[in-house]
C-alpha cells in the first residue's frame, strides 16, 4: 500500500530549521489517538498482506442466494433507539409499519426493473409476520380478485396492514422455514403465531416444512446464544444447498444474517468480509453466492460436457472404411 503526501510551502516563507514543539495533548485525547493509530496498523496491516486469490468452484456446486432483511415492523420504530423496548408484550409477532409497505414497493419494483423477478425460481421466508409481509409484497403476484383459481398469497388487511389480497399467480413459489427464524426467546417481537393462523392470513404459502402448529421453540426465559444462532444459521446453508432451485431469495432477519453471515468470508479482503457480514437495513437486498465445498447436493452438471470420442462408429465413417484400399 502506497501512501501519498503533498507538501505545500508558502511563498517567501522561509522553513524553519528546527520543528515547533507539539501541542500539549490531554490523557483522554491520547488514548483516542493510540486507539485510533491501533486501528489503522491493523487494517493497513490486514490489507498489506493479503493476497489475493481468487475461488473456484464447479458451477452445479454453486447457487445464488438473494438475501432479503424485512421491512420496517412495528418494533423497529422504537427497538432502534431502545433495545430493551423489544421485550414489550404489545410488540408479539409484529407486523410491518406503513413506512415498511413503503420499503416493499421500492423493493419490489427494483426486482422487476433489475430483471431479478423473473430468475428467482424459490423463496424462503421466516415465518413471523413481517417476514412473510415483506416476502409476498415483494414477491409476489399482483392484486387478488375474487374469482381467481388459485389461492393468494396474503388475504387483504392481513396484520392490519390495510394493503389489498395478493396473488400467487405467476410468482415462484413462497415456502416458510423455521431454521431462518431471529434469534429465539425472551422478545415477544420473535415469537410467532400459530400454523393455523398464519394458514388463514398466507393461504398460499407453503407451511410443510413447519413440524409444529404452535411455537416451541420460543421459550419467554431464554434467550438463544450468538453461537447457537450462528450453528442453526450453518443448518440453514446447508438446507439450501440440498435444494434443486439455482437462484434463491431469502427473506429473513437482521440478528440472523449478522450472527450466520459472521462465519463467512475469513479467508477474503476485509472489505469483502465486511461487505458479506455487515448490518442489514430494513428491506435490504443483497446477492450473494454459496458454494457447496462438502458434496452435500446430487444435483448433476447441466452444462458440463465429457468430450469423450464415441465408442460406437457413426454408419458415415463405416462406409468410408469400407471403400478404402487395402495398402491405403
Amino acid at each position: 500500500m502506497t501512501i501519498k503526501f503533498t507538501l505545500t510551502f508558502h511563498r517567501h516563507h522561509r522553513i524553519p530549521t528546527t520543528p515547533p514543539p507539539p501541542p500539549a495533548i490531554s490523557a483522554g485525547n491520547h488514548l483516542a489517538l493510540q486507539r485510533k493509530s491501533l486501528q489503522f496498523a491493523a487494517l493497513s496491516s490486514q490489507t498489506m498482506d493479503y493476497v489475493a486469490t481468487p475461488g473456484l468452484y464447479p458451477l452445479h456446486r454453486c447457487k445464488t442466494i438473494h438475501l432479503v432483511r424485512h421491512a420496517q415492523g412495528v418494533h423497529n420504530i422504537e427497538g432502534d433507539k431502545n433495545y430493551k423496548a423489544y421485550m414489550k408484550p404489545e410488540y408479539f409477532d409484529a407486523p410491518l409499519t406503513p413506512l415498511g409497505w413503503q420499503q416493499v414497493d421500492n423493493l419490489r419494483k427494483h426486482v422487476h426493473d433489475s430483471g431479478l423477478f423473473k430468475r428467482i425460481e424459490l423463496v424462503v421466508t421466516s415465518p413471523l409476520s413481517r417476514t412473510m409481509q415483506t416476502a409476498v409484497g415483494v414477491f409476489g403476484g399482483e392484486g387478488y380478485t375474487d374469482g381467481m383459481t388459485v389461492l393468494p398469497l396474503m388475504v387483504a388487511n392481513a396484520g392490519f396492514s390495510e394493503r389489498s389480497a395478493i396473488s400467487s399467480f405467476n410468482c415462484p413459489p413462497i415456502v416458510a422455514v423455521e431454521h431462518c427464524r431471529e434469534h429465539l426467546g425472551v422478545h415477544p417481537c420473535d415469537q410467532r403465531r400459530s400454523m393455523n393462523e398464519y394458514q388463514y392470513l398466507f393461504p398460499a404459502i407453503d407451511f410443510s416444512q413447519i413440524e409444529s402448529d404452535e411455537d416451541i421453540l420460543w421459550k419467554a426465559d431464554v434467550r438463544e446464544t450468538k453461537a447457537e444462532v450462528a450453528a442453526r444459521g450453518l443448518k440453514f446453508m446447508n438446507w439450501l444447498c440440498t435444494r434443486k432451485e439455482r437462484e434463491i431469495a431469502v427473506v429473513t432477519h437482521s440478528g440472523f444474517l449478522f450472527h450466520t453471515l459472521s462465519q463467512f468470508g475469513n479467508d477474503s479482503h476485509p472489505l469483502i468480509k465486511d461487505e458479506i457480514c455487515k448490518h442489514f437495513a430494513n428491506c435490504e437486498l443483497r446477492s450473494m453466492v454459496i458454494a457447496d465445498r462438502s458434496m452435500i447436493a446430487t444435483e448433476p452438471s447441466v452444462t458440463n460436457y465429457p468430450g469423450k470420442i464415441p465408442s460406437v462408429l457413426s454408419p458415415l465413417s463405416d462406409t468410408a472404411n469400407a471403400k478404402k484400399p487395402e495398402n491405403s
